[in-house]
């Protein structure tokens, strides 16, 4: 017997299609959301489409992102994407009658130099990394639109923060891919041209934590079930490796 109806918006993208199969394997009724079957930019998109599939949950995964090379060219469309697209996917919720709301943040939203291992408590204490500050802001700027929805209005809904991902379905563009794919793509790249060394963002001492999808894709069915749950809450390994 199935759990009930979830909507996942960017349900058709590299973390959305695992999140789906999660949900479909957790007997729920999965529907994905793409580019295709509306622009969540548009309020009147967004209203229509969880109208229509009159979800019990949504998940929001849709997002305009990219890597470092990415950020820098267009912070701009980063920042106002990803604004509309939450601010309109919350709204339709509350409007439709949705039970619960997940949303993906990022660990993007943290200031800066916070302690490692990142906790909750300190993403308020201070700026984003400069580099990608447009999307880490708007990003974080949804986490506090769902507090003030859940205290005006009782939308109950859950903020999680996915450290950085990597698995099968990732995006190769060294314009828009994240760090495991950028490193392996210009490793492989290196090799075949007989180079004796591969030109890297950064110094390589910094670290990062790294989470599988299919271990994220199983968080956001847990924290779907976990009715007033809220978050922000952090989704990652626990375990740093250094680049």
């Amino acid at each position: 017997m199935q759990k009930g109806r979830v909507l996942i918006t960017g349900g058709t993208g590299f973390v959305g299609r695992h999140v789906v199969g999660a949900f479909c394997a957790a007997d729920w009724d999965a529907v994905p959301l793409g580019r295709k079957d509306g622009d969540l930019r548009d309020g009147g998109d967004a209203l229509r489409l969880v109208r229509f599939y009159a979800p019990d949950v949504v998940v929001h995964l849709a997002a305009t992102c990219g890597g470092i090379g990415a950020n820098r060219a267009q912070p701009a469309t980063f920042f106002r994407d990803n604004i509309l697209m939450g601010v309109n996917v919350v709204d339709a919720c509350l409007h439709v009658g949705v039970s619960r709301l997940v949303v993906a943040g990022s660990i993007c939203a943290y200031p800066l130099a916070p302690p490692v291992p990142f906790r909750e408590e300190s993403l308020w204490d201070g700026f984003p990394e400069p580099t990608n500050s447009a999307y880490g802001v708007a990003k974080r700027s949804l986490a506090v639109m769902l507090d003030a929805y859940r205290q005006q209005y009782g939308l109950d809904s859950c903020y999680l923060m996915p450290t950085n991902l990597y698995g099968p379905g990732d995006k190769f563009d060294l314009e828009r891919s994240h760090v495991i794919p950028a490193l392996i793509r210009k490793t492989l790249e290196a090799k075949e041209r007989g180079a004796g060394h591969v030109d890297l963002w950064g110094t390589g001492e910094p670290t990062r934590d790294f989470l599988y999808v299919t271990d994220a894709a199983d968080a956001f069915v847990l924290a779907a079930q976990a009715r007033g749950v809220t978050g922000p809450l952090n989704l990652g390994s626990g375990r740093e490796v250094s680049i």
